[in-house]
């Protein structure tokens, strides 16, 4: 069975613990909201540390642009 939880009268939801512990949230953390459908897509805000090294390998050239898109 799916965790579930209630959204208060002041637009708050508290997120089941079996969920916390499984993804590892902790208290404080940043999250961002994405609009899927009727749904929303609910992530971390990586932190910048988490996100060096992350493009290690890229290049620079050959990408697409918006300019080149009809």
């Amino acid at each position: 069975m799916a965790a579930s939880a209630t959204l208060s009268t002041k637009y708050q939801i508290s997120i089941p613990k079996v969920v916390r512990e499984q993804q590892r949230w902790k208290a404080g953390q940043e999250f961002v909201f994405i609009p899927k459908g009727k749904g929303v897509l609910v992530m971390p805000v990586p932190e910048l540390k988490e996100l060096a090294g992350i493009a290690k390998g890229a290049r620079p050239d050959g990408y697409r642009d918006r300019k080149d898109r009809f």
